[in-house]
């Protein structure tokens, strides 16, 4: 999975730039054309979008006010809203925070997601939506696909190429592939509480006791208590055989 990752993005970044690459591939390097082009592809769906998303917001900024259709012209005011960054791409978090109606979505977010500091607050909206959302522990490049016609895949910070048929297939089989291997986000069957899968979800992903303290509002010692009591409910006696036994009894 990792070496289809990098192959991917190792072939767009070699390209060559020329007429017929042209009708397969755009390359987007203006932060404002690409904030405007995910809004375009996320709103213009008809059916599916797929999401890879990764840390902090650095492919695009995001639009904090919108028009109502992609089709609206800029105004002044679009166009400096364009220009500033907030929380919202669809590849890190929807534009408009109901999403597109149309479009069933599946998210898949990797541990430098989860580190952000609205990253759980973001995957619980989604939940709400009804957005599938699932979780990979290694790195994610980002990328949303639109229908399975578009995709949009980040090469580098504030560099990012649009691809179209056949190329797109690319995109769609490396998410497929990731998706596959991934992980539900808070299974919400069994007796477990949503803070102890919170919990073990971060835990599983590598983050610190430290670090998912401080994305659940708590203290290390009440998040290493409540590590202590799982284990204790497991019967293991360490962490490791915590996330085994959390992977095979559906606790996440």
């Amino acid at each position: 999975m990792r070496r289809a990752d990098a192959s991917l993005s190792r072939l767009l970044s070699d390209w060559p730039p020329g007429q017929d690459g042209d009708a397969y591939v755009t390359v987007l390097e203006e932060r404002a054309e690409q904030a405007r082009r995910i809004y375009e592809l996320e709103y213009g769906a008809r059916t599916s979008l797929w999401v890879f998303q990764s840390g902090a917001n650095t492919v695009a900024p995001v639009p904090t006010t919108l028009p109502d259709t992609p089709d609206t012209p800029d105004t002044p005011e679009t166009s400096d809203a364009v220009a500033q960054e907030a929380e919202g791409s669809p590849l890190e978090e929807p534009m408009r925070k109901d999403g597109n109606p149309h479009a069933a979505y599946r998210v898949v977010v990797d541990r430098a997601f989860l580190y952000e500091p609205a990253a759980l607050r973001a995957l619980d909206r989604r939940l709400e939506r009804g957005h599938q959302v699932r979780v990979v522990d290694q790195p994610l490049v980002k990328l949303v696909v639109a229908d399975g016609e578009r995709a949009l895949v980040q090469l580098e910070p504030g560099r990012s190429m649009e691809l179209r048929p056949p190329l797109v297939l690319l995109a769609t089989e490396l998410f497929e592939a990731v998706w596959r291997r991934s992980r539900p986000y808070l299974r919400e069957d069994g007796d477990l509480s949503s803070t102890d899968r919170r919990i073990l979800q971060l835990m599983l992903s590598g983050l610190t006791d430290a670090a998912t303290a401080h994305q659940l509002g708590m203290s290390p010692r009440t998040v290493q208590r409540r590590v202590r009591a799982l284990m204790d409910t497991a019967a293991v006696s360490s962490r490791m055989q915590l996330g085994w036994y959390a992977m095979r009894n559906n606790w996440v």
